[in-house]
C-alpha cells in the first residue's frame, strides 16, 4: 500500500484551482489513471496497490463508474479555470490495470474523452501484467483508442521473478507481444535489475529475451530496496542480500551496450526506445514538468506549479466521490527554488538534457569539472547543454547535487 502521503495544504473540497495559478492552455495535458489492483504484492513494491483482501468494501466492478466520477469533476474544476484541454497521452498504471476487463479500461478512457478530448495522434498507454494478455484483450483496448503496450517482464529467470515474488510465467511475455503486434500496438518490455540471486548471466538472459521480442521501446530499473516493503524487512534480517552497488552498475553497463547494439538509444537514464517516435511521450511530460492530472486513489496531480494528491486507499476514494467532493487529500505549492531544483533533478536525466543557464551560483561554476571527471558531454555543454555520459547516468545523484549547490 505505499509509505504515508506527504504532508501538504488542506485540498478545498470542490477541488477548485487557486485563483491566481497561471495556467497555460495552450500547454500539453497529460492524463494518469490508476489502477491500485494486484493479485499479489510484490516483495519490493512501495507503490498504492491492494490485494482482493486489503479492498475493506471497495469493490473493483465499481472502480470504472467511481473514476469517472473524478473524470467529470476534474473537468469542471478546469473548466472554471479556464485551462480545460485535451489529453496529449493517457497512462493508465498501478497495480495492474488489466486485472480489469478491457471494457472497464475502455469505460474510462471513454470518460476522459467525453470530459476533456484526446488530442489527434495521442499517445494512450496500458501497463499490463503478461499473464492477463491475450488477442481479445488486445483488441478491445485497441479499439478503444489505446495505441501501447507496457508489458511488466521484469525478468527472463524464473527464480529471479520469484525473488521479487513475480507469479507470471515468462513465457507468456512472447505471447502478450504478439497479441499487442496483432492489434497494432506500440510495445514496451519492463525489466528490474540487481534482485537477490541474479548474476550478471542472468541478466543478460532477460536482455537478450526482450530484444529478441522486438519491442519498440524498453524500460530497465535497478531493484531500490524502500522502507516498509517485505523486501527490506527480508534484508533487514538477513534472510537475503542487499542488492550490490558495482553489481548493478555492471547490468547497467551491460544493458546500454546490448541494447544500443540492437538499434536502441537511450533517451532518459532509464529508458532507451527504437527511434524519437517511439519514446513514452508521457512519462517525457513528467519529466520536463508538464501539466497532468492523476486520476485514481492516491494519484498525484500538477498543474502551472500546483501540486495535489488522493486519498490512498479505494473505499476512502470512493467516499469522496459518492458525497460530491473532491478525492483530494492535500496539496502544496513549491516556491521557485524548490520548482528550479526540481527541474535539474528531473531533465538532467534526459537526453536532451537542460540549458547551462538555468544552472545558478556554485552549480554553473561546477560545470567545468563535471566535464572533466566525464560526467557530462563537453561538446553538449559548449553548446548551452547539460547532457550526462555513460558515467553521468551511472553517477546521476552526484551530477545533481554538484549543479545544484
Amino acid at each position: 500500500m505505499g509509505g504515508p502521503l506527504p504532508l501538504g495544504d488542506p485540498a478545498p473540497a470542490d477541488g477548485r484551482l487557486p485563483d491566481d495559478l497561471d495556467i497555460d492552455p495552450a500547454a500539453d495535458f497529460g492524463v494518469y489513471l490508476h489502477v491500485p489492483f494486484c493479485r499479489v504484492r510484490c516483495g519490493y513494491c512501495d507503490f498504492n496497490t491492494y490485494t482482493a483482501s486489503e479492498l475493506r468494501g471497495a469493490r473493483q466492478d465499481d472502480f470504472a463508474d467511481t473514476l469517472a466520477g473524478e473524470v467529470r469533476l476534474a473537468a469542471e474544476v478546469m473548466d472554471a479555470a479556464g485551462a480545460r484541454r485535451a489529453a496529449s497521452t493517457v497512462f493508465f498504471g498501478g497495480g495492474t490495470p488489466t486485472l480489469l476487463p478491457p471494457g472497464d479500461l475502455a469505460r474510462m478512457l471513454n470518460a476522459v474523452r467525453e470530459q476533456f478530448g484526446i488530442a489527434d495522434g495521442a499517445e494512450v498507454t496500458v501497463e499490463a501484467n503478461p499473464d492477463t494478455v491475450d488477442a481479445t484483450v488486445t483488441r478491445t483496448l485497441a479499439e478503444a483508442g489505446v495505441t501501447r503496450l507496457s508489458i511488466g517482464m521484469q525478468s527472463a529467470r524464473p527464480h529471479v521473478l520469484a525473488a521479487l515474488d513475480r507469479t507470471h510465467d515468462p513465457r507468456n511475455v512472447a505471447t502478450a507481444v504478439a497479441a499487442a503486434r496483432e492489434a497494432g500496438l506500440d510495445v514496451s518490455v519492463d525489466l528490474i535489475y540487481g534482485a537477490p540471486g541474479e548474476s550478471l548471466d542472468d541478466w543478460r538472459a532477460s536482455l537478450e529475451t526482450a530484444i529478441a521480442l522486438h519491442p519498440d521501446h524498453v524500460s530497465a530499473y535497478a531493484l531500490i530496496v524502500e522502507d516498509g516493503t517485505k523486501l527490506a524487512r527480508q534484508i533487514r534480517s538477513g534472510a537475503v542480500a542487499e542488492p550490490s552497488d558495482d553489481l548493478q552498475a555492471d547490468m547497467y553497463e551491460l544493458a546500454d551496450e546490448l541494447l544500443g547494439a540492437a538499434g536502441y538509444d537511450w533517451y532518459e537514464v532509464s529508458n532507451w526506445s527504437r527511434g524519437v517516435s517511439h519514446r513514452s511521450r508521457h512519462n517525457l511530460a513528467y519529466w520536463r514538468g508538464t501539466d497532468w492530472w492523476g486520476f485514481g486513489p492516491g494519484a498525484h496531480s500538477h498543474v502551472a506549479g500546483l501540486r495535489w494528491w488522493n486519498v490512498k486507499h479505494p473505499a476512502a476514494y470512493a467516499q469522496r466521490l459518492v458525497a460530491g467532493e473532491s478525492p483530494a487529500a492535500a496539496r502544496e505549492r513549491p516556491d521557485e527554488t524548490a520548482r528550479r531544483l526540481e527541474s535539474v533533478l528531473l531533465r538532467s536525466r534526459i537526453r536532451e538534457g537542460l540549458a547551462v543557464s538555468e544552472i545558478l551560483g556554485e552549480g554553473r561554476r561546477a560545470v567545468a569539472s563535471l566535464i572533466a571527471d566525464g560526467l557530462i558531454e563537453g561538446a553538449d555543454a559548449v553548446r548551452g547543454r547539460i547532457v550526462l555520459t555513460l558515467r553521468g547516468r551511472l553517477l546521476a545523484d552526484a551530477v545533481v547535487r554538484a549543479l545544484t549547490v
